[in-house]
């Protein structure tokens, strides 16, 4: 399906990896101009040499290192990135990490870097983006967020609870900014194949092999019986940045195989 992205200009945060790659990779095969970051340079200039590959010489691809939980770098990044694309419509907040713990176990430095990378990587990017996507024809703003924020899981308590801030803040921007015709919504990711949950199988059951850690944890919370893929979650991503999603504000839609206890 042609969604009409040709032309438009998209800033995805936390676009080295997992998520964040396949939603840019996404992007630019709808023919979208995009901009990625991550903390992680060495990371993120592979990634853009393969995405540059995967989309043809046409593409227009932006691959700027920057650590979202540092305003000043934020606001650098955002400048750049409209500088190289000439404007922006588009803005994804898909950075962050996940921080397992229970209540006993976080610190206040758990607990404040986990809300940083969450939470304040959500605030600072749109605020930095905001006078931009006022200059927009078709301005949006998705922020990956979580199922954790309505429903909590104990091991997870920091994502659970700044996920839920994060949701909050979504819902509240699309109030505010959808006076302006700016349109803001959620997309909520349950357990979904990203390096993060290789990191937690090393740290939650080192000698368990990765496909039955996993297989357990799919069985007992997700109705499909599996893991998501990213693309599973980039399609959706794509289709909220289109004209076909219109009238799609303060929305807050779960891509998670039917997981979550709630209504």
């Amino acid at each position: 399906m042609d969604l009409g992205l040709a032309g438009r200009r998209a800033v995805v945060t936390g676009g080295s990896k997992g998520l964040g790659k396949a939603i840019a990779a996404e992007l630019l095969a709808e023919g979208a101009a995009v901009a990625i970051c991550s903390r992680n340079a060495a990371e993120l200039d592979a990634t853009a040499d393969e995405l540059r590959k995967q989309a043809g010489d046409t593409a227009s691809l932006t691959a700027m290192a920057c650590d979202v939980t540092v305003p000043e770098q934020v606001t650098s990044f955002i400048e750049s990135a409209v500088s190289a694309m000439g404007g922006l419509d588009i803005l994804v907040n898909n950075a962050g990490g996940a921080r397992p713990g229970q209540f006993g176990t976080l610190t206040d430095q758990d607990w404040q870097g986990d809300i940083e990378v969450k939470l304040f990587s959500q605030i600072r990017c749109t605020r930095a983006a905001l006078p931009h996507l006022r200059q927009s024809a078709a301005p949006r703003v998705i922020n990956i967020n979580a199922v954790y924020a309505r429903y909590p899981d104990p091991a997870f308590l920091a994502s659970s609870v700044n996920r839920a801030a994060c949701l909050s803040l979504s819902k509240a921007l699309s109030m505010e900014l959808g006076q302006e015709g700016i349109l803001v919504n959620s997309v909520n990711i349950g357990l979904v194949e990203t390096p993060q949950w290789q990191n937690i199988h090393r740290r939650r059951a080192p000698d368990k092999p990765a496909e039955e850690f996993f297989g357990q944890l799919a069985a007992s919370e997700v109705p499909l019986g599996r893991f998501g893929q990213p693309d599973e979650v980039s399609g959706l991503v794509t289709f909220l940045a289109s004209d076909r999603a219109s009238y799609i504000a303060g929305a807050s839609i779960d891509i998670a195989g039917g997981m979550g206890k709630y209504l």
